[in-house]
């Protein structure tokens, strides 16, 4: 008898793991990790389809919070403080929540992640909420999308589209401050950054003369990086040094030739016929 529902036991449990099946997911979630000024962004969201159905006003319910995806709640996180629609968000994970109109939603970010309906989401969970106006797209996306786009040192436009709805949302991050200190803590070291530090100058527009001075420590340290060659080339041509700016240049592409480095050849070709 023992043996018998020990038998039927293990039967069942055969049966019940050869009946779990691995099938695609309908909306299928997608993970993105943006690095974003000292630190990233990291989401994680959900992709419905539009699938011949009428989304927004129907599927998608105006006047109501979204998960802003499908399946679990969407989430943000942070490394850094930042500005989300001009509003400070400190760094940290969030929830991101939509509540969609015809001409304009309500993005909000919320302490709440686990919001995957309008009955579970909490008001006085908010961090902030912002307006945003979507345009009207002249094709349909057919996939929900969450991305990141015209990305800068510390800014970025998060992008939010769907079918034939697509809205914007600026974040921007603090570096300066940050950059400059680290600078500072490291003046005076052997192991100091110049090249790294030149570079930030250069294209933060700050002393140049200061940035210059790096790279020729730089470019010192190692004679034959090229690629410092062509920055200092661009330092001085900014300074409107241009016969010392086309001279680097013209170093750098001798050194990137030797190393077989086609991309900086063509760069300091380009610098040098700007300056001319």
């Amino acid at each position: 008898m023992k043996k018998f529902f020990l038998l039927a036991a293990f039967s069942g449990f055969f049966c019940t793991a050869m009946s779990q099946l691995k099938t695609p997911a309908p909306s299928p979630l997608q993970t993105v990790k943006q690095e974003f000024g000292l630190s990233s962004i990291e989401l994680s969201y959900s992709r419905p389809a539009v699938k011949n159905r009428i989304i927004w006003g129907d599927l998608v319910p105006y006047g109501k919070v979204w998960r802003t995806g499908a399946n679990g709640a969407t989430t943000i996180t942070f490394g850094d403080d930042v500005s989300f629609g001009g509003q400070k968000v400190p760094a940290g994970k969030y929830g991101l929540l939509t509540i969609p109109e015809a001409y304009q939603w309500t993005v909000i970010i919320t302490k709440q992640l686990d919001v995957t309906s309008p009955a579970a989401y909490k008001q006085d969970q908010d961090v902030i909420r912002i307006n945003v106006n979507p345009i009207d797209l002249d094709f349909s996306l057919e996939s929900f999308s969450i991305l990141f786009d015209n990305i800068t040192g510390n800014s970025l436009n998060m992008m939010i589209g769907w079918d034939r709805k697509l809205a914007m949302i600026p974040i921007t991050t603090e570096v300066d401050s940050k950059i400059n200190a680290q600078i500072e803590s490291l003046k005076g070291k052997e192991n100091f950054p110049y090249y790294s530090a030149a570079e930030y100058y250069l294209n933060a527009g700050k002393d140049l003369n200061t940035a210059l001075t790096w790279f020729d420590k730089a470019a010192q340290q190692n004679p034959e990086a090229f690629w410092v060659l062509y920055k200092k080339a661009m330092c001085q041509a900014k300074l409107g040094k241009n016969k010392e700016a086309i001279e680097t240049a013209n170093k750098s592409i001798e050194i990137a030739t030797k190393a077989k480095n086609e991309d900086y050849v063509a760069l300091n070709k380009k610098l040098i016929a700007s300056i001319k």
